[in-house]
């Protein structure tokens, strides 16, 4: 009886170890503001050679607003989100960076 309850103690602390790392590494890999603006620049300009040069990425990026979750992030332009970032990737969500810029 005791082993087992010894086991389920130690399976329970595993689970809180692992747990307390991924929370650690979610705070410490949260992406910047600029590494969020940096992405959207990047992404709107690969996305037209009209966009690349006239900097759209850069303005859009320059008027976004960052937000932060302590273990994730996003930034928003006219209350659309886009981009969300965790874990040091950022994504740019295509559909609201297009109706954002519009």
């Amino acid at each position: 009886m005791a082993g087992a309850r010894t086991d389920t103690t130690r399976t329970i602390l595993k689970f809180a170890a692992l747990a307390v790392a991924v929370v650690a590494a979610a705070l410490a890999l949260n992406p910047s503001p600029e590494t969020h603006r940096e992405t959207i620049s990047r992404a709107l300009s690969s996305r037209s050679e009209i966009a690349s040069l006239l900097r759209l990425g850069r303005v859009t990026a320059f008027f976004s607003e960052y937000h932060s979750l302590a273990v994730a992030s996003y930034t928003t332009v006219n209350g659309e989100v886009v981009s969300i970032g965790a874990f040091g990737y950022v994504h740019v969500r295509d559909r609201d960076v297009v109706r954002a810029t519009e």
